[in-house]
């Protein structure tokens, strides 16, 4: 006990003080290559899936962002331009419309219309379903970002207790203990969990903007709808 109750005071102790020495380092040697050096002796092993991680989950997030991006519509303008080519050309025109427009809800749109001449009620049963298919589109992937948001600091965590327990090993074999003997260890098993961390925190950020426009989206979605059948029901009569 006396020797884990000391180990672990040497772990915190040098956890206490990475940040400041890390500051040091950056300002000496610039951010980037004093990342490289601590990244590399981190070690390959845990390293390396971390890294990979980091890789994977930014593409997914770009992949959302970009694909978000391209999904947005001007809801006001399409209900306006659907409103006109109702007035003027009655649904066929308004399909037309929608058909020109991208993004989930021009193609909720379509879907509506192009069922509402069996019915209002029949074309919000269209709209609904066909909204729901609209809404996993959107979410697509996103798991995967979680994923490895959730991954990545186990992993970084992982490589901590297997350095700690590298050191433990060594304090056997040597029968005392050294901070000298097991700093490096100890160091190594920091670096993993810092770097899971940072790459954690990273992914987090870009994925509660990937969700916060999805809401938006689906919302617009929802309102939209809305219109729509009030637009039907208004050329019905």
């Amino acid at each position: 006990m006396k020797r884990l109750f000391s180990t672990l005071t040497i772990a915190g102790f040098m956890l206490l003080n990475a940040a400041p020495v890390f500051a040091q380092e950056a300002e000496s040697k610039g951010f980037h290559q004093v990342l490289k050096e601590k990244f590399i002796e981190g070690g390959p092993a845990f390293m390396g899936i971390v890294l990979l991680c980091l890789i994977l989950g930014l593409a997914f997030c770009i992949e959302r962002i970009i694909y978000l991006n391209m999904a947005t519509t001007n809801t006001n303008k399409l209900i306006k331009n659907v409103e006109d080519a109702l007035a003027s050309g009655g649904v066929d025109a308004a399909k037309e419309v929608a058909r020109n427009t991208k993004g989930p809800v021009a193609s909720i749109f379509y879907q509506g219309l192009d069922r509402s001449e069996e019915g209002l009620d029949i074309a919000e049963k269209s709209v609904v379903a066909y909204g729901g298919v609209q809404m996993g589109q959107l979410e697509k992937n996103v798991s995967w970002i979680s994923l490895f948001i959730a991954i990545a600091p186990m992993l970084g965590f992982m490589g901590t207790v297997i350095g700690m327990i590298q050191a433990f090993d060594k304090i056997s074999a040597v029968g005392a203990l050294d901070a000298s003997l097991i700093a490096g260890d100890i160091k190594v098993a920091l670096l993993t969990t810092v770097f899971g961390l940072i790459v954690a925190i990273i992914l987090q950020i870009f994925y509660n903007y990937i969700i916060a426009k999805i809401d938006s989206i689906v919302n617009n979605m929802e309102d939209a709808s809305i219109s729509l059948i009030d637009l039907l029901a208004a050329h019905k009569k």
